[in-house]
């Protein structure tokens, strides 16, 4: 990966910009002037979700930018109230109101139904939730289908009754949070993993071994996570308003990490995180 233009390939193989603008709890007087900026600066992939509450502004960011919409990948994602056969489809087509476009790139249930469910009601949840995604993928509404937050004993309730597998899995991770297994899985599957939060809470930009790791670099501590992120395969989606920091988070391009720093990134801990569990999310 050479650039933000610079794509993986997904296992249905559509293409996906290697580095995601995320939009997590940005107001709508923030996101429209903050998603137009990322897109004068060159980045193509923009990340927002229903509960984030600023879907319109990404709408009119993406009128509003002057690059023709083919040229971009949009993400989103359902909210867990709203998973269920219908009212997946209707959560689906509030979301393609709010954005004011005619399809998505790329849809992900949010999170798996936690088990404070009784067991049989999450399973059977997810899978109807999926059922919807799938027709909504044949139907040519959905570029990509997808998961967020799903650990392994997710996925396989999903892959009990699917038809088409998820081509990404969006996970957080950071350093000291690699989520091996949910990774290794995932990577089996042949899933893309997506790494929400890469920089964490900020707790990690005061851990010695990073700051070092950013001065032997000549590179800030944010480009140092987001290069491991990508060397590992991943695909970060940093979230930011400041122009100054998007043009910052996209030159990780134009350096590398030896295997040995690789590794020393790989052994890091208390290096914080968002406190969500999958099997135990309260929304």
């Amino acid at each position: 990966m050479k650039s933000l233009q610079d794509c993986y390939t997904l296992n249905n193989g559509v293409e996906i910009p290697c580095l995601g603008l995320g939009t997590w709890k940005v107001p709508f007087e923030q996101v429209v002037p903050a998603v137009k900026e990322a897109i004068k600066i060159g980045y193509r992939h923009i990340d927002t979700a229903t509960s984030y509450g600023n879907e319109a502004g990404v709408g009119q960011a993406i009128q509003e930018c002057g690059v023709p919409r083919e040229q971009l990948f949009i993400t989103s994602k359902l909210w867990n109230p709203h998973q269920g056969y219908e009212s997946t489809h209707e959560a689906f087509q509030r979301t393609l109101n709010e954005l004011g476009l005619d399809y998505l790139d790329l849809y992900l249930i949010h999170w798996p139904i936690g088990k404070e469910f009784p067991k049989e009601q999450w399973k059977e949840l997810n899978q109807a939730t999926w059922k919807a995604f799938e027709e909504l993928y044949e139907a040519g509404k959905i570029r990509a289908i997808g998961v967020s937050n799903f650990l392994p004993h997710h996925l396989e309730n999903l892959m009990e009754s699917a038809k088409i597998q998820p081509m990404v899995d969006q996970l957080e991770i950071h350093p000291g949070m690699l989520q091996e297994n949910a990774v290794s899985y995932a990577k089996e599957k042949n899933m893309l993993v997506e790494a929400w939060s890469p920089l964490s809470t900020g707790k990690l930009f005061e851990l010695k071994e990073l700051k070092d790791l950013a001065s032997k670099y000549n590179r800030t501590v944010a480009q140092v996570c987001l290069r491991w992120n990508l060397q590992k395969g991943h695909l970060p989606i940093p979230k930011t308003v400041t122009p100054s920091r998007m043009i910052e988070n996209s030159k990780i391009f134009e350096f590398s990490i030896s295997p040995e720093d690789m590794k020393l990134i790989d052994e890091l801990t208390d290096c914080g995180w968002s406190g969500f569990d999958p099997d135990h999310l309260v929304y």
